[in-house]
Formats: structure tokens, sequence, C-alpha cells
């Protein structure tokens, strides 16, 4: 009994598809430039391992003894 008494929906507007000409092209000056610069910052910014590790070579010196030495879990 609710559809005798709804109103009529109007039709959508229809859909303008833009022109091919006014499409920006992706690949342009600006945007290599400023991928660029983003790629350099993140190359400043980038720290290796050696930076990071805070203690000298003097304090855990591994001698080549040790390290052919096997271990328990490795069998």
């Amino acid at each position: 009994m609710g559809s005798i008494f709804k109103p009529k929906i109007p039709a959508p507007p229809p859909v303008v598809m833009p022109k091919v000409e006014d499409v920006p092209d992706y690949e342009d000056d600006e945007r290599k430039a400023a991928e660029e610069r983003e790629m350099l910052d993140a190359e400043r910014k980038r720290k290796g391992r050696r930076s990071t590790i805070l203690t000298g070579t003097g304090l855990n010196e591994i001698e080549d003894q040790n390290i052919d030495k096997k271990s328990l879990l490795g069998g």
C-alpha cells in the first residue's frame, strides 16, 4: 500500500565525460623534480648500519676460533 503514495524519483542528470584534451598529463617536469627532491631527502636521512651501532670494534671482538666452534643448536 506504500507504493501508491510514494513520490516519483526524478531522473538523474546525464553524465558528462571529460574530453581527452582536458585531462592533464601525469608525467610532467614538476612531478619528476619533486620525486627527485624526495629521493635526495630520503637518501640524506637514511642511516646505515654502522651509524646505528654504538659499540666500538674493541669491545666485542670475535675471534676466528670462536666462529668455527659448533654450537649445540646447530648440530
